[in-house]
Formats: C-alpha cells, structure tokens, sequence
C-alpha cells in the first residue's frame, strides 16, 4: 500500500497467498540482507582483526540477546496490538500504541545502557570471556550500549511501520542501514585502524540513519498512524497490552541470553576460546536462515492480527498453513547445503584450520532438526500474532529452560564438546512436539468458531 488514508482493509479481503507474498517479501529481503551484513561483519572481524576477535565477539551474544529481549517486548509487542487496532477500526488505540512504544523505548533503552556500562566487565566474564577474549568483547559492546537507545527506538518503530502496513517501507529502511553499516565496517576496521569497535560504531551510525527515516515518516500527519503529543505518554492498559504480547519473544530473548552464556561456558569447559569462536561463526551462518523465516513470520503477523481482530479466522488458519509451507521448504534447503559443504562455508570466516575444522564439524550437528525448525518457529510467532501471549511464552520458553538446557547440561559429560552441539537438535525435535500439541488445541477453538 502507498497510502494509508483508510485503514489497510486489503488484509480481511486480498488473496491470502499474494498477501502473504507481498508483505513476506520485504521482510525477507530486509531480514536477507541484514543477516548478510552479520555474516560479513563477522568475516571482517575474523580476517580484519584475529580469530580471537570472533570469540570476543561471541562472548558479547548473551548482552546482544538480552538488549534484544527489551527491545523485541516493546516492537513486537506494540507492532501485534497495532495491527489488531487496526482489525478492530481503533485508529486512536493504534496511535496511542505508537506512542507507547516510543517512550517505553526510551526509558528500557536507557536503563539497560546504564546497566551495562556499570558491570560490563563483570558481566562478560560471567558469558565466558578469558583474558584473551574480554578486551575484544569490553570493546565492542561499550560503543553497543552507548548507542542503545537509538538501537531500541530503531527497532521498534520498524515494526509499527511494518504493522502499519508498510513492509515495503520497512525493507527499504532496513535496506539502507544495512548498505551504510556494509560501506563504513571495512572503514572504520580497515582504514581507520578501529578494529572490532569499528564494527560496532558502524553499526549504531547505520541504525541512526535508519531512524531518522522512521521518525520522518511518523512525523507525517497525513499517515493514518502518526505521532501526535496527546498519545506520547504512557497508559497503563496499553503498556499490559504490550507486554502482555511481547512476552513471547521476551522471555525467548531472554532464555537465548542464558542459553548462550551457559553453551560459552561449556564450550570453555570441554573445549577453548577457539569452540566458543567456532560457535560464533556457525550461529552466523544458522541465522542466515532463520531470518528468512523470520521474514515470513513478519510478513504473516499483520495479516494474521488483523484478521483476528475482524473474526476471519478462516483466513486467520490460511495465512498460517501457507507460511509453514514456506519456512519448512527453507530450513530443509539450508539443511541439506550445510551438511553438504560446512567446510567451505566456515572456511570463509577465517583461514585458522583449527577453528574451521571445529565450526565445520558444529555445523553438521547442529543443523540435524533444521527440516522440522520451520514449523517450530512459525508456530511459536502465529500464537503471538493473534495475542495468545501465555501460549507463545510457554512454546518459546520450554524449548530453551526445560529442553536445551538439561541437555547442555547433561550431554557433554557423556560426548564431550560434541555433547554440547548435540543439545541444539534435541532440544529442537522435543518442542516441535510440543509445538503441534498446543496448535492441535488451538485449531479445534478456531475451526469451531468459523
């Protein structure tokens, strides 16, 4: 849509495949060039500075994660409630959403940056850093949390946008932060001599621009959604709303920044710096396919909130059968060209023979569930997508504190450093159970009330 004069009814009555295609489509594109940019800024701090430097920035995942979790409860939270506003004709709820999201962002953005900066050593010692690796993680998340706020308000304006019923805007602005953060990496590492803080500068600057964009568009008064000073301030049952829908990917947010410091820690335990490292890189390239899903999750959630929100719930199971379909046709692509080829793959990251060997042989292990994945995935965020958030917090919880866990804990007494690969694909194949228990429950609730 170019405009939004009315309210986007094309998602209760276009074609749910092409709907799903032209709102999946930027997403995927933003996701794909913005998990491209990872890899890259990865292999820029592997051959640009060591192969240490990976590890340390390994080591800075947890904090990344858990920056990730505040930001992702206020975007994905207010973006769901503004779509389903915008299913139920409620442009000033919608708008109050936006403002909400504005100021919560502000606040958690703030807070999070205070509390990092004052225990940053600490904390990075706790996610597995040694005296080889922590001056390198110190390093880059100190220019991370400064610009955190810009990075929480970036973040969640690109899924107002997106919940708007801009996706096309979205990509674009994901697009351009991605292409400035691409140009000003290999700058600030290469020619500026900044190493891995270089990488992380770039990465703030790139966000700036990216905000900038978004602020402009919101600051149109012409848009249906708009920012207007009478919704800037905070109203409680919106902030529950938000966090109530938010909690999902939250506490998964949340659960991946545990998950991670405790795989450091084993990592550390049963191998060195180099299996932490090794880690870094194949999480790399398994995001790379992730976010293709997750781009069909973005493109799914407005259709599938706005939807429920009008009580189309025919359309509602439609638009979710056909992103399974989707995001099981991916993950099975990625499956068979990293079991095919880990070596050449992780060879590109670093020309360290040790580290290559170690990914590659991490990758193949920790791909094996990657056919059933998709599935897992989609269903976790289509139970957040119509507002069923104890649902969504439960599936996308279970797999990391009751599944993956004990097995971190338990398999490399027996497999060693494998044991702690092996734990990533058990942990998979047991939620997707659980995953189609849940769902099963809730297709009877909806095919009861077509």
């Amino acid at each position: 849509m170019s405009t939004q004069n009315n309210a986007p009814n094309e998602m209760g009555t276009a074609n749910i495949g092409k709907l799903l295609i032209s709102y999946a489509l930027p997403s995927i594109a933003a996701q794909m060039v913005s998990s491209i940019y990872n890899v890259v800024d990865s292999i820029f701090i592997g051959r640009g500075v060591e192969p240490l430097a990976i590890a340390g920035f390994g080591i800075t995942l947890p904090l990344m994660n858990l920056a990730a979790a505040f930001g992702s409860l206020v975007g994905a939270g207010g973006g769901t409630l503004i779509s389903i506003k915008l299913g139920q004709k409620d442009k000033d709820g919608a708008n109050h959403v936006l403002g909400n999201v504005v100021i919560l962002n502000i606040i958690i953005g703030l807070s999070v940056m205070m509390f990092g900066l004052l225990f940053m050593d600490k904390i990075l010692v706790v996610f597995g850093a040694s005296e080889d690796t922590i001056s390198f993680a110190r390093d880059f998340m100190e220019v991370i949390l400064y610009g955190n706020v810009i990075t929480h308000l970036y973040f969640g304006l690109l899924c107002a946008v997106r919940s708007c019923g801009f996706p096309k805007k979205a990509m674009t602005i994901t697009m351009v932060s991605v292409v400035v953060n691409i140009i000003l990496c290999p700058i600030f590492i290469f020619w500026l001599g900044l190493g891995i803080r270089g990488a992380a500068l770039a990465t703030i600057i790139a966000q700036s621009f990216g905000l900038m964009i978004l602020i402009r568009h919101f600051a149109d008064k012409n848009k249906y959604i708009s920012f207007h000073r009478r919704f800037l301030k905070l109203k409680n049952d919106i902030v529950k709303g938000i966090v109530s829908v938010g909690l999902s990917p939250f506490m998964m947010n949340i659960c991946a920044c545990v998950v991670v410091i405790i795989i450091n820690n084993q990592l550390k335990t049963y191998g060195n710096d180099y299996a932490i490292g090794a880690y870094g890189i194949v999480n790399k390239m398994l995001m790379l396919f992730a976010m293709l899903v997750l781009g069909l999750n973005q493109g799914m959630q407005p259709i599938a909130g706005y939807n429920y929100g009008a009580k189309k719930y025919g359309r509602v199971t439609e638009v979710f059968k056909k992103t399974v379909i989707y995001a099981t046709m991916v993950m099975i692509g990625a499956f068979i060209l990293c079991e095919c080829f880990p070596h050449a793959i992780c060879s590109v990251f670093t020309d360290d023979e040790e580290m290559t060997n170690i990914s590659a042989n991490a990758m193949r292990i920790m791909i094996f569930a990657f056919p059933i994945v998709g599935f897992q995935m989609v269903t976790s965020n289509f139970f957040q997508s119509i507002g069923k958030a104890v649902t969504a917090a439960v599936l996308s919880t279970t797999r990391q504190l009751l599944f993956l866990l004990p097995s971190l804990l338990i398999l490399p007494k027996f497999f060693g450093l494998d044991g702690v690969w092996y734990s990533l694909p058990v942990s998979d194949v047991i939620s997707t159970v659980l995953a189609v228990l849940l769902l099963t429950k809730e297709y009877r609730k909806l095919k009861a009330a077509v």
